[in-house]
């Protein structure tokens, strides 16, 4: 058994988190990025005894960082996380919006790569900073060329030009290869761009896939990265994230304000670093379980939603669902200014119809319209009869 079989649908019905409380009780919620998991045994053991303790303060020390240090090492091979380049952040949304207070002004662009994580566009212009898309390529990869192009326009345009990127990539769930990796680094040294890599979903990269860390990339020595422990083991509640600077951005990660790390959460700061050190066989239980149902997911697609497309994920546990051959249509990307739950398209159909609610794509910038996010980290059960109920709307609505 893995953690995603392990709850029942009325046991996830009692939860209150924004997964489970945003829409009717007979909605089947495959949206937002929440899994429907029970805390791994260490991290309930961890934040039990601080409750026992009262241990509610405020958080202290680098045992977080040290305890990441430990797992990109034993995980990825990675010597380089360096705990004195490192700063605790309250999440890695925060973080990111910190990093371009230190290397960006207002008025400066920063690349992102449609459609990707919806947020990234709302967290930019609410900086005061200047978004620059460019889409993934056909084969919904980075594209070199276009990537070239954008490095070169943000560069004419100001001296410290940004490129954010998001590894694994968020919500087509692509994990960027280390030689697509190397062929950033060199358009970013060429034209004098700072790399910020988001890679929250790290530790969620499935078979056929492996993680490359961006700052272990040579070439990345300017760069920073942001990681928690909040998607892979469903800590999104539970606020801590770590800013990672490569050895030529030390200076500018000295310049971080102290208080910018008073908002993460010391249970946060606790259940993270358990994670990362006592997580034990609990991750790669569920990664068996997130490759089963991706699976599954691919097989009743093409049973219950022909002609649908699925971009198959190779890492997060999302996937991104291409509903235009069904005579899907809305507008063109918003650029993530509308809140995650603003609904056009199939997931306004899927909604009202079949009662399952998934992410819409248009909130994921250019590239988005006729798409849905699904999320299939939940019971196979419940996934199996979500795309049963999104099958039977069609198959109605074909009638009608």
């Amino acid at each position: 058994m893995t953690p995603l079989s392990e709850l029942t649908l009325a046991q996830l019905q009692q939860r209150t988190s924004v997964k489970w409380r945003t829409y009717a009780a007979d909605v089947l919620p495959l949206w937002v990025a929440e899994m429907d998991v029970s805390l791994a045994p260490p991290i309930h053991s961890r934040l039990k005894r601080a409750i026992d303790l009262g241990d509610t303060g405020y958080p202290a020390g680098n045992e977080y960082a040290e305890a990441f240090r430990e797992f990109a090492a034993a995980r990825w091979s990675w010597d380089g996380v360096v705990p004195d380049r490192v700063a605790l952040v309250p999440d890695v949304m925060l973080g990111i919006v910190e990093t371009l207070r230190l290397i960006t002004g207002p008025g400066d662009p920063v690349v992102v790569t449609p459609p990707v994580y919806a947020p990234f566009f709302a967290f930019i212009e609410h900086a005061d900073r200047k978004v620059l898309a460019v889409p993934l390529g056909e084969d919904g990869r980075l594209d070199p060329v276009a990537l070239d192009d954008a490095f070169r326009r943000a560069r004419s345009q100001s001296e410290r030009p940004v490129f954010l990127l998001c590894n694994p990539h968020n919500p087509t769930g692509t994990v960027h290869t280390r030689q697509e990796l190397e062929g950033v680094a060199v358009l970013a040294q060429r034209h004098g761009v700072r790399v910020i890599s988001d890679e929250i979903h790290a530790p969620l990269v499935l078979s056929g896939a492996s993680f490359t860390p961006y700052l272990s990339v040579a070439g990345s020595e300017d760069a920073f990265s942001l990681v928690s422990a909040s998607k892979a083991w469903n800590l999104a509640g539970l606020k801590a994230a770590l800013l990672l600077a490569g050895p030529a951005a030390a200076s500018d990660l000295a310049r971080l304000p102290e208080e910018v790390g008073h908002g993460a959460s010391h249970l946060g700061v606790l259940a993270h670093t358990a994670a990362f050190r006592e997580g034990g066989s609990w991750p790669d239980s569920l990664l068996t379980g997130l490759d089963y149902n991706r699976a599954l997911l691919g097989d009743l697609i093409v049973e219950h939603l022909p002609g649908a497309a699925l971009t198959r994920p190779e890492g997060t546990y999302l996937a991104w669902l291409d509903l235009r051959e069904l005579g899907f249509e809305e507008g063109a990307g918003s650029g993530g200014l509308a809140v995650v739950t603003e609904l056009a398209g199939p997931a306004r159909f899927f909604l009202d119809t079949a009662r399952v609610a998934l992410s819409s794509g248009h909130v994921f910038g250019s590239g988005g319209a006729g798409h849905a996010r699904i999320n299939y980290a939940t019971h196979p059960d419940i996934l199996t009869e979500a795309v049963q109920r999104m099958g039977r709307a069609l198959r109605e609505r074909s009638a009608n």
